[in-house]
């Protein structure tokens, strides 16, 4: 099939560019609670990964992301870090993390660890310390404290909000005879925009600053490839702490979010905690530390930021290389949207010479096999309970393998979560009893929490535990029905999804997928079509490829004398060519 007129979406970068390896990447996000247990006791850990790293590298992934390892009460998941130069008992030892990077980079695997800078545990020596030394100390510095409102010091500072439900401020006790816990009143208010017991970290003082770029020596002299950072956009707050009372609209394509006081005035463009300029100065300073090692090492954003042109800021050249794109993953199932997200989002990343990174997937959201197959998509509610509109798990199923051949078949970065290869539905049927995400408790129950997205894997069909564990133990049950995701149930069976995810990333990988240059198909361009033409560089030996996804009720015809490379699902054949039905994307030679 010649080339019909093509609208161009995006350039291949330059050779030198191409040759940055986090510029088209598949990063696998290994959640280490739920990836595989090596000791029996039901919690996933560091051993367990390494046992496992195969099944990463047969995947055809280039990287791992791992999830908070570090010493912590676990109060939100490994995010409330009491040590960040120390490994979490559950998890292993400093010594474990060696052998897991000795034995990544032996399967030519990066290793990237997440980092945690808004916050510490309420367990960590500094908060301790900032408790036991009282207001006004240097101490005390290190964290948000701040005087109440009101006669006695009796209101919080100001109106914020947690992330996770109630008011993001706690009362301390500062004086001796004040009754009660250590967390009664009478004292200093502490800032936590999520959990009580995760204590935002005062960025705005020195030590603070000079702490975590030690933190990156620590972990970069060790041998890993970068940092995943968490609330990236959060770290500095706006000058005075000013009231908000706006809500943040996340949805791409948005203009700033709009607020006001508490007093009904005009607030700021955005929320005083979050997406402040002064976060850039931070990750400059980190940028060039990363410099000073080997190995092209990387920053990765976690911001939850609107309009796509402020994230973008994010991966300017001095600053991250990486920042997930959600506004891709919160999208609804409309090819508009899709086409929408993905034009804005290369203007955006072009314009500062990044690569686009894309994800349907993570920890905090509900699973796209089961958020696609809700009646209403996009983000999804925060968990879903049995009590809840249950998802058509046929059709999420569907619709997810589709998104993840249209995502896979766009230059730039992939991520990937833990079980999304196997197809994993959201566990929606956990008894209350079991959730351990503090959104479940915080809001009374009426946030089910992330704790669905989070279940331990399932590794061999007939085993107990599906062999997560040697001793069957998780530490979340496991879905009744998950025999047939397993790894040793989809491997080598034709049509599965872990095969799907295998092709597609082979087929990525040797076409030269991830620095293509990408073109819209404005003849396919319809309510229900998403239809693109990827052309790497490289050739006559690496064709250009139509991809095509049909988010429709009908099925599409792919162009006369297109040759199909891989398809989401089964296609129909139409006399010499191919019909891609419903809820399906098709990957298809055409010639130059």
């Amino acid at each position: 099939m010649p080339h019909a007129t093509t609208e161009l979406i995006t350039a291949a970068p330059d050779a030198d560019a191409a040759d940055r390896w986090w510029r088209h990447a598949v990063i696998y996000q290994v959640y280490p609670r739920s990836f595989a247990d090596s000791d029996g006791d039901g919690m996933g850990d560091l051993p367990g990964i390494t046992a496992r790293l195969d099944h990463l590298a047969a995947l055809g992934v280039d990287a791992l992301w791992l999830s908070p390892f570090y010493r912590s009460p676990q109060a939100d998941g490994g995010y409330d870090v009491a040590d960040y130069r120390d490994v979490d008992p559950r998890f292993g030892t400093l010594a474990d993390v060696d052998a897991l990077l000795a034995r990544a980079h032996e399967l030519g695997l990066r290793v990237i660890v997440d980092l945690v800078p808004n916050h510490t545990s309420d367990e960590h020596a500094w908060f301790r310390a900032a408790l036991a030394a009282g207001p006004g100390s240097p101490e005390r510095d290190r964290y948000i404290f701040r005087e109440g409102q009101g006669e006695t010091g009796e209101e919080p500072p100001n109106n914020w909000q947690s992330v996770f439900g109630s008011g993001a401020w706690t009362r301390v006790r500062d004086r001796a005879d004040a009754p009660g816990s250590p967390w009664a009143e009478d004292g200093q208010w502490y800032l936590h925009m999520f959990d009580t017991k995760q204590p935002d970290l005062n960025w705005d003082n020195p030590e603070v600053r000079a702490e975590l770029i030690s933190v990156l020596r620590f972990w970069l002299d060790r041998g890993v490839d970068g940092f995943r950072v968490d609330v990236a956009h959060g770290l500095v707050k706006a000058p005075g702490l000013p009231d908000w009372s706006g809500e943040v609209e996340m949805v791409e394509g948005a203009e700033e979010p709009a607020g006001v006081t508490a007093d009904g005035s005009p607030g700021h463009a955005r929320p005083p905690m979050f997406d402040q300029d002064g976060v850039h100065e931070i990750y400059r300073d980190w940028r060039r530390v990363l410099a000073e090692y080997d190995g092209d090492r990387i920053l990765v954003a976690e911001a939850w930021v609107a309009p796509i042109e402020r994230l973008a800021r994010y991966v300017r050249p001095d600053e991250m290389h990486q920042a997930f794109n959600f506004a891709f993953l919160i999208a609804h199932w409309s090819a508009e949207e899709l086409r929408g997200c993905i034009t804005r989002s290369y203007r955006a990343n072009d314009a500062v010479g990044a690569p686009t990174t894309w994800v349907l997937s993570n920890h905090d959201v509900v699973r796209p096999a089961s958020r696609l197959g809700l009646p209403v998509t996009g983000k999804g509610p925060n968990g879903i309970g049995a009590e809840d509109v249950q998802p058509d798990r046929a059709l999420g199923l569907r619709r997810a393998r589709a998104a993840s051949l249209l995502m896979l078949a766009l230059p730039g970065s992939a991520y990937l979560y833990q079980g999304e290869e196997l197809g994993l539905p959201e566990h929606t049927a956990l008894p209350d009893a079991v959730r351990q995400d503090p959104a479940f408790a915080r809001t009374g129950g009426a946030e089910k929490g992330r704790d669905g997205c989070r279940v331990p894997l399932p590794w061999a069909a007939t085993e107990p535990g599906y062999g997560f564990s040697p001793t069957g133990a998780t530490w979340l049950p496991q879905p009744a029905d998950w025999a047939g995701y397993a790894v040793d149930a989809q491997t080598g069976r034709a049509g599965s999804t872990l095969e799907l995810y295998r092709s597609a990333l082979a087929r990525r990988r040797e076409l030269g997928l991830g620095a293509g240059t990408l073109s819209w198909l404005p003849e396919h361009r319809t309510d229900d079509v998403v239809a693109l033409v990827n052309a790497p560089a490289g050739g006559p030996e690496r064709p250009d490829v139509l991809v095509l996804a049909n988010l429709g009720e009908q099925p599409v015809a792919l162009p006369a004398g297109a040759r199909l490379l891989l398809a989401s699902e089964a296609l129909q054949e139409d006399g010499d060519g191919w019909l891609v039905p419903a809820d399906t994307t098709a990957w298809a030679v055409v010639d130059r």
